[in-house]
């Protein structure tokens, strides 16, 4: 009988696909797309890792840089570890300063399904980033439908290049995000990864009736019915978010001062909620009004604020756009 061929196995597994896989695992966990499980697919789909050649970890007077062609095999395998783990990452620090970064995938999976994207739906993202969160939309919607913005060109073009290498071409803009893409108008969904002080009027111009806008104010994420260019309107979501500021030339006012708390008591002052009390009406309402009135309401979720935009102004508000507690926004 003649001597057979040794029957192999399956080879070993690629590092990347199951740390990747380990990552959908986890945000599978926290029910981030238990409503519309497609995003899952994108997720176990696109490679994080493609997008985040390089970024910064915090330590003691600075950042140490991890790279995925590092010529220590130990670092590369940290530098993978920690492009799936799910946690932000700075990829660009300037003069000390964090001035872009890859989002929470979990928050991600939250702010995508959130956005309530449609087949057909036409997309801007105000916030080019990595490059990821456009090959998320990508592969949901096609390339053709998807539009990034960013103000640094040397952002954008390095968004451009991490899609080009997973395969992906949306359309990639270095403008000033809060004048939106009038070219490419309209839209069905505008969505945000940069936080805001305000709601750009040029967004609401450029989107089409019953367009749906989504974006980190204070500490919070809005999401915002148009109903046409002059009229949106909508409430927080629950959950909390942090994200690297609205840079460009139209931005209406710098970031605010965080708020001095004193005459609020210790336990309020670190309370996420009264956090973002204090961030919503920065500047608009004392801290210790500000303690007494979110006592007074019982300590309120982000789901019972809400803002509102119109042709003239833009106000944000607890449970009534029309009640007793407003707060106009810059």
């Amino acid at each position: 009988m003649g001597a057979h061929a040794p029957e192999t196995g399956p080879g070993p597994a690629d590092p990347a696909d199951t740390a990747r896989a380990a990552l959908v695992r986890l945000i599978d966990r926290s029910g981030a797309w238990a409503s519309d499980p497609v995003w899952r697919e994108a997720f176990e789909a696109v490679p994080r890792h493609l997008f985040v050649p390089y970024y910064y970890i915090g330590v003691t007077g600075g950042y140490e840089r991890l790279w995925g062609e590092d010529p220590d095999p130990a670092a590369r395998d940290r530098w993978l570890r920690g492009a799936y783990a799910d946690t932000p990452l700075a990829t660009r620090v300037r003069d000390g300063e964090l001035v872009s970064s890859s989002s929470q995938p979990s928050l991600m999976a939250t702010m995508l399904v959130a956005l309530e994207v449609r087949d057909g739906d036409a997309v801007l993202e105000i916030g080019a980033g990595t490059g990821y969160n456009a090959a998320l939309l990508s592969y949901r919607l096609g390339d053709g439908l998807v539009t990034t913005v960013d103000l640094d060109v040397d952002i954008t073009e390095a968004a451009r290049a991490h899609l080009d290498v997973a395969g992906f071409h949306p359309d990639v803009v270095t403008g000033d995000g809060a004048r939106g893409v009038p070219e490419r108008a309209p839209f069905d969904r505008i969505i945000a990864t940069c936080t805001l002080t305000t709601i750009p009027r040029a967004w609401l111009a450029q989107c089409a009736p019953g367009a749906r806008v989504l974006a980190p104010l204070a500490t919070g994420l809005i999401g915002l019915e148009v109903r046409d260019a002059g009229h949106a309107e909508g409430r927080f979501l629950h959950t909390s978010a942090f994200f690297v500021p609205l840079r460009g030339a139209t931005r209406s006012e710098p970031e605010p001062e965080p708020a001095r708390t004193g005459g609020v008591p210790r336990r309020a002052r670190g309370h996420d909620l009264f956090r973002f009390l204090l961030a919503l009406t920065a500047g608009r309402l004392d801290p210790p009004d500000a303690y007494a009135l979110w006592e007074r309401e019982g300590q309120p979720q982000r789901e019972r604020y809400g803002v509102t935009v119109d042709e003239e102004s833009a106000w944000a508000w607890l449970d009534d756009p029309e009640g007793p507690y407003t707060w106009r926004l810059p």
